[in-house]
């Protein structure tokens, strides 16, 4: 049961409850119609990255599909909420990469992105053995990996959004979703 395809998706709901409106961000992102089970950040040997229009059609309402999600929410008027999954994929394909989740308050889309992004990389480092600095970037550090022959693809998908004005319950999510086995 490994994956073979996955794809990213994000989205933001809002709602006077807070399980309504993170099911309107589900709802949003396109996958209020599954079984979501979340699972921890391994992106598989082989898995390849597909747009989610291709990966939904792999999907059908109410079956249980594995994702790497972070969600975030604020009933708190004005506060910035942010969602992450940060991607590091190996280049070569039969080694298997990381996703991290990363969720805050008071970041946009590309601190929220980086820093997830950056944490993605430093999990794959610890274990390719790549040289890698917590305290730097990775995109700091890209010249070091090629060098030492560790080419590396990140990428995030992250969604922010701003507490309503009124109160009511913001939620977002961010999500790579397994879609073929």
């Amino acid at each position: 049961m490994v994956p073979k395809t996955a794809f990213v998706t994000k989205g933001v709901g809002k709602h006077r409850e807070k399980l309504t409106s993170f099911e309107m961000a589900l709802r949003n992102a396109k996958i209020a119609e599954f079984n979501l089970v979340k699972v921890s950040s391994i992106f598989p040997a082989k898995c390849k990255l597909i747009p989610s229009s291709k990966g939904l059609k792999f999907l059908k309402p109410g079956e249980v599909v594995h994702v790497v999600m972070s969600e975030n929410a604020t009933d708190e008027p004005n506060r910035l909420v942010a969602a992450s999954v940060g991607i590091a994929i190996p280049k070569d394909q039969n080694r298997y990469g990381y996703l991290s989740e990363h969720h805050n308050f008071g970041q946009n889309d590309t601190v929220a992105g980086e820093y997830a992004e950056d944490l993605a990389a430093y999990m794959l480092a610890t274990i390719l053995g790549a040289p890698f600095d917590p305290d730097k970037s990775y995109d700091e550090q890209k010249d070091i990996w090629k060098i030492s022959g560790h080419t590396v693809k990140t990428r995030n998908v992250t969604q922010s959004a701003v507490g309503d004005k009124k109160g009511l319950w913001t939620t977002v999510i961010a999500a790579v979703v397994f879609a073929s086995y």
